[in-house]
Order: structure tokens, then sequence, then C-alpha cells
């Protein structure tokens, strides 16, 4: 089944700002390349993925993408994560892809083995999983079958409104909690965990990695 991984990236200058007090704007800009980066890295390990689409309107962005063996998707209006991902959904149709995995830019423990096992296990009949994040209110990752099967709906409360949107559908709805994908990062407290859980693994997220640690001797988080 060929799959397309879909990741939407905001434009650096306006990633998370709601690390303001905690990291400054530029040190908050690399920060966002970085986690871009080794998440890119993560999906080119997975072999089930097929093709990788960034849709962005930030330069460093799509050239981390190329670099990385994926395609650019330009996302010139920037109306925020879910018009980003149904634009990637629409070029992963155009392209061929029988399932689309949305997947977020700021999980940079990201482990392609659990990556892997998720699209090895999904059901093959029209279907949604849905992998939240570590509160289980929000969505990380959702994979569609087929990929305009429901129109994503990221944000606050997301798991409830692609829980029900799939029900409507008359999709199967599978929950998969994958502990690597559960690292977003939004506010300092996620950045304290996801420094905490990358010290316990020695493999991936180097850029992001090296980032953190540069900001460690000035940290408020």
């Amino acid at each position: 089944m060929r799959t397309a991984a879909v990741l939407p990236v905001k434009s650096f200058s306006r990633a998370k700002q709601r690390l303001d007090e905690a990291i400054a704007g530029g040190d908050r800009q690399e920060l966002a390349e970085a986690m871009v980066t080794d998440v890119l890295a993560a999906l080119a390990a997975v072999p089930e993925v097929d093709e990788v689409l960034v849709v962005t309107a930030e330069p460093r962005a799509a050239q981390a993408a190329e670099q990385a063996g994926a395609t650019v998707v330009a996302d010139p209006e920037e109306c925020g994560q879910s018009a980003a991902a149904a634009r990637g959904i629409d070029a992963a149709l155009e392209r061929g892809a029988e399932r689309a995995l949305l997947v977020p830019g700021d999980c940079p423990a990201l482990a392609p083995g659990e990556v892997s096992r998720l699209l090895e296990r999904a059901p093959r009949d029209p279907s949604v999983v849905i992998v939240p994040d570590r509160h289980g209110s929000g969505t990380n990752a959702l994979l569609l079958s087929p990929p305009a099967l429901v129109g994503p709906s990221f944000g606050a409360g997301s798991f409830a409104r692609h829980a029900a949107r799939a029900a409507a559908a008359g999709a199967t709805v599978k929950v998969r909690e994958l502990p690597s994908l559960g690292l977003d990062v939004d506010t300092p407290a996620d950045l304290a965990a996801l420094r905490e859980a990358l010290g316990t693994r020695p493999e991936g997220a180097a850029r992001t990695r090296a980032v953190l640690d540069k900001l460690a001797a000035t940290a408020t988080w």
C-alpha cells in the first residue's frame, strides 16, 4: 500500500511562540529547524513510507526537505496546521498515495521502528488511526486510509474531533500510543520532558540534542 508521510511545517519565525519566555527568538528558530531535520531523518529510515511531503513556506525547511529526499509542497498562505495537512493530502493523492500519515515537525524523538509497526499493523479497510499526544486530548499523528477519508482538524481537543469524524465516515477507528510521538514541543515543560527522554535514548535526534545541550546552560525550563 503506497504510503505518503505529510509533514506540515510553519515558518520558523512563527514557530513555538509559547516558548518565548524560555527561549530567545533566534534560538527558538534554530530549535524548530533542528526538530524538523530530525523528523525528516527518522521518516527516511521507515521503509514502509514511500514518500515524504513537506508542506511549508519556510525556505530552510524546504532546503532540509530537499536534502532529505522529500518533496516540497508550497504553503504560501500559511493558514495553520490543518490547512497545511489538507494541502499535503491533496498532493499525496495526486502522486498516487493510498494512505497518508500526518506527522508533526516537532517530535524529534520519533522512532522509525515505532512508525514501521504502526504502518504494518494498520487496518487495510477504510480506517483512521489516531496517535494521541501525551496529554490524551490532542493528536500527534493521524494515519488516513484512504488519504481523503476525513479532513484533518488539529488543535485543542483534536483527538475527540478526529474520532468523531472517522466514526461519521463509517471508518474503522484505532488508537495507537507511540511514546516517541508523544514528545511534541509546545511549552517549556514539553522541552524539559523531551530533553529528559533523549537523555535515556542514545540514538536519533542528533540536531535537536545539540541545540538543547547548547541552550541548557541558560535554560529556565
